[in-house]
């Protein structure tokens, strides 16, 4: 009854047709994870844990222990459901949280994993090379990170990175790279996303918004929600395919 009070946003509907909340497959990352070499037992920290694929993979395909942080109630609660029904709820410990209250939370993970998460390092911290640091002293000696951002793969039009930069600080591919290195990660994978891997992820969400507003009329959201699908499908049609790449990184310490 509580979480119905809370107003439902694009993202929680979006987030729940996606497998990984952002243009990427969980093969991809668990590409990156593999990386790492990891054992069995090692301790992961899944920061932004959306709806829980990360977390339920890297316990369920690499044996880890996790533990996911998300700070959005309605979507701990997919989390929950999504960690029961994977039957992982023994090896996955969900927190719903700021992931900045966990950061230095003993014993330091061996793995940091970090896609799309909006200030997963402390709030309103979006400096790349202050965020890496951050990250980096949260981390075990020896430990990893794996980083996936959207990044700038051609120049966007001053309108839209003015839009983009009041939540977000994007950099080019070798913009992160190199915030990494400044900050004392190594890198030692990294991958792009493909056009296609781009346009499944926004067509997933836009339809998924769509359908849920068309199924509940009489919500107050739903014209809202539209509203949203309608300027995001704009955008990247117009200008967003063009200029926006994804990153999955994985940066060793």
């Amino acid at each position: 009854m509580q979480a119905r009070l809370m107003a439902v946003n694009f993202n929680h509907i979006a987030y729940e047709a996606l497998e990984v909340c952002n243009a990427v497959s969980w093969d991809a990352v668990g590409e990156a994870v593999a990386a790492a070499g990891l054992k069995p037992g090692a301790l992961a920290l899944d920061l932004g844990a959306g709806n829980a694929t990360v977390a339920i993979g890297l316990a369920r395909d690499f044996g880890l222990k996790v533990r996911a942080v998300e700070r959005d109630p309605l979507m701990a609660a997919l989390a929950a459901r999504r960690i029961a029904a994977a039957e992982q709820a023994a090896a996955v410990e969900l927190l719903v949280r700021d992931s900045s209250e966990v950061l230095d939370h003993p014993p330091l993970p061996d793995l940091i994993t970090v896609l799309g998460a909006t200030d997963a390092a402390a709030p309103g911290l979006r400096d790349p090379v202050a965020v890496f640091a951050r990250l980096r002293a949260a981390v075990a000696p020896g430990g990893y990170l794996v980083w996936g951002e959207p990044f700038w793969k051609a120049e966007p039009s001053a309108p839209l990175r003015q839009i983009i930069e009041m939540t977000n600080s994007y950099q080019t591919d070798a913009g992160w790279r190199a915030a990494a290195e400044q900050a004392g990660w190594h890198v030692v994978h990294v991958r792009h996303s493909t056009d296609e891997e781009w346009r499944a992820y926004i067509d997933t969400m836009d339809a998924a918004v769509r359908a849920w507003a068309a199924a509940h009329p009489e919500a107050p959201e739903a014209p809202r929600l539209v509203a949203r699908a309608d300027i995001q499908k704009a955008m990247f049609e117009t200008e967003g395919f063009r200029v926006f790449g994804f990153g999955l990184y994985l940066f060793g310490r």
